[in-house]
């Protein structure tokens, strides 16, 4: 094929419309089994703020933070701004930094179901070490193998769902991660709330839990096969071709494949797709890659899910109602994920990601007023206006949950040709990482300095990244994989970016 056809980094000619195929038990089966990696992600996460509000896991390890807590205060805000408390939460993140950037070496080389069981292997071992352990350097060493299986399952999984799924439910199944993350997110809430009640080792089963997610996943990425991509990418044809027309249910599946195999040709003449991706031709998909997962983590979810006891028992909440708010946050989370499967391939991306932006913006600023102007440094906060902040707050959460929290993944991991895909998946999970860790490392300092200010600082992030979907990404609803690219030479901003195709070269 000449190579002018190429030099565009895309398949050689638009073919959507010769797609055919029908969504198969194999595939159901399959995404459902490899979006358990998700819960790992959503398992950590609500683990994480429930235990670090336990007097147990406090005196075992953090002794100046509980003393901290137990005392009269000055300002209700800091009860629980310690740095070293904060690391406890945030070094898995810096570790999976690192491990997604390894990781995407192993996911193009040697598939993605091998990074999966990684993934799964990794998160296994920090498991068992942070439910073990006796001293400090075990625990962190625990939450580092934790980040490691973090990396690795974040950096896999949603490229699995994308590849996987047919055209027209890709955005559906592809959230099959972000249910993961949230039911793993409500489940250990609710661990939380029932091990607190067990003197003085329920932290640790609280820990060792994680081991269940872990073990799913491993298990499930032994048995699973590996995508069509994957095979086709790594020479194997064939096999390719035959696990394609498996998972569509026909054997006319040559339009697909053929762009798979023109993809597929293109990414083997790429020797260094980290490189390659900052090269001009790529600047849509980079940007993307940045900016998306940045904005995800400064809607503030963060914050409210890691936090989320501590958080309220800053407001004055009493440590079981402290768990019981952060329990139904998560449940609320996790109900809303299923609105943007049900919306988001009929609706489509750019609709659901502004209007649950606008919805979150409100909400944070009503909670910023009530903190405002009803809660203070000493003043606790009434049942009444605790009451219309857990609404309000959930109310936020129900945004996330079907704009940001699954699309923060699913737009990222469809827009990348196949030749830098591996390496644009891992920007995205590294930079998710990487301001995890710094809000998670903050959070506490900064809920301590600006108060109630600290929703008016997340609310004015959400109005910014609302703006930027508004008018710098294309909707990507119906258009398959391997044909994204086209998207970006169509728009309106940046078809004056993109070099022309006889400018680019290989």
């Amino acid at each position: 094929m000449a190579g002018g056809s190429f030099a565009t980094g895309v398949v050689n000619k638009e073919r959507a419309e010769q797609y055919n195929g029908r969504v198969t038990a194999y595939v159901i089966i399959a995404c459902i089994v490899a979006a358990t990696g998700g819960s790992l992600f959503g398992y950590d996460v609500g683990i994480s703020g429930g235990v670090t509000s336990m007097d147990d896991f406090l005196l075992e390890f953090f002794p100046s933070v509980y003393t901290h807590k137990m005392h009269a205060h000055e300002n209700n805000y800091c009860k629980f701004d310690s740095q070293k408390l904060a690391t406890f939460t945030s070094s898995l993140y810096i570790a999976g930094l690192v491990a997604s950037l390894l990781a995407s070496i192993v996911t193009r080389k040697y598939g993605r179901r091998i990074s999966i069981i990684v993934g799964g292997v990794s998160f296994l071992v920090g498991s068992a070490l942070n439910a073990g352990a006796v001293n400090l350097v075990m625990l962190f060493i625990g939450r580092i193998m934790l980040g490691v299986g973090i990396g690795f399952g974040n950096q896999a999984v949603p490229l699995y769902l994308s590849e996987m799924a047919p055209t027209h439910l890709r955005g559906g199944l592809n959230m099959m991660f972000q249910v993961a993350t949230t039911f793993g997110i409500f489940t250990a809430n609710m661990i939380n709330f029932g091990t607190q009640k067990i003197k003085p080792w329920g932290w640790r089963l609280s820990l060792g839990l994680a081991a269940i997610p872990a073990i799913l996943m491993t298990v499930g990425g032994i048995f699973l096969p590996d995508t069509p991509n994957s095979l086709v990418q790594r020479g194997l044809k064939e096999e390719g071709k035959k696990l394609l027309e498996k998972i569509r249910g026909t054997n006319d599946v040559d339009a697909e494949f053929q762009d798979m195999v023109e993809a597929s040709e293109f990414a083997s003449s790429i020797k260094h797709p980290f490189r390659n991706i900052f090269e001009k031709r790529y600047r849509p998909e980079l940007i993307m890659a940045i900016f998306m997962p940045f904005f995800q983590i400064l809607t503030g979810i963060n914050s409210i899910l890691f936090y989320a006891p501590v958080l309220f028992q800053s407001m004055g909440f009493g440590g079981d109602a402290s768990l019981y708010a952060s329990a139904l946050t998560g449940g609320v989370l996790a109900f809303s994920t299923f609105i943007s499967i049900a919306t988001v391939d009929r609706l489509g991306r750019r609709p659901l990601l502004i209007s649950g932006g606008i919805q979150m913006v409100i909400c944070q600023v009503i909670v910023a007023i009530i903190l405002g102007t009803k809660f203070g440094p000493t003043q606790e906060l009434s049942k009444k206006f605790s009451a219309v902040v857990v609404a309000v707050i959930c109310l936020f959460v129900v945004a996330f949950g079907w704009s940001w929290g699954p699309l923060g993944w699913t737009v990222p991991s469809e827009i990348f040709p196949l030749e830098i895909r591996s390496a644009g998946q891992s920007i995205t999970v590294a930079v998710n990482l990487l301001f995890t860790f710094i809000i998670a490392q903050v959070f506490l300092s900064l809920l301590c300095s600006l108060k109630f200010g600290i929703f008016l600082f997340f609310a004015a992030w959400v109005t910014f990244m609302t703006i930027f979907v508004h008018l710098l990404l294309p909707e990507t609803k119906g258009v398959p994989i391997e044909e994204i690219a086209f998207l970006w030479r169509k728009h309106w901003f940046w078809k004056k970016i993109l070099p022309e195709i006889s400018d680019t070269t290989v």
